[in-house]
């Protein structure tokens, strides 16, 4: 299991396990993370799942496609960041992982 928190707009915390293989937005959907709507359900057609990784794991996880970077127009307050949380796959060597969601979604 690979444990992610999440920290909401407002500065709340909550730290969740997924399965390695799974993507961090199906994890927050399975465990009722408010604050990521993924209304396209991880297609990345979307920018409902938009999150800000920590500035520490930014480097630590893979560049976003191109697919990623075109949806990322869509989101609301984008920042060097950003990323769709439908495209960050749970690897064993990001246990711990911290994404904020923003105050709303695009």
């Amino acid at each position: 299991m690979v444990t992610i928190t999440f920290v909401d707009s407002t500065g709340q915390s909550r730290s969740v396990a997924g399965e390695e293989g799974s993507t961090v937005m199906e994890v927050a959907i399975k465990n009722g993370v408010p604050g990521i709507d993924a209304e396209c359900g991880g297609a990345c057609a979307c920018a409902t799942c938009h999150v800000y990784v920590a500035d520490e794991w930014v480097e630590r996880l893979p560049k976003a496609e191109p697919m990623e970077e075109d949806m990322l127009d869509f989101a609301h307050d984008v920042r060097p960041s950003s990323r769709l949380s439908c495209q960050i796959r749970l690897r064993a060597d990001i246990d711990g992982l911290v994404v904020t969601t923003p105050a709303k979604q695009g």
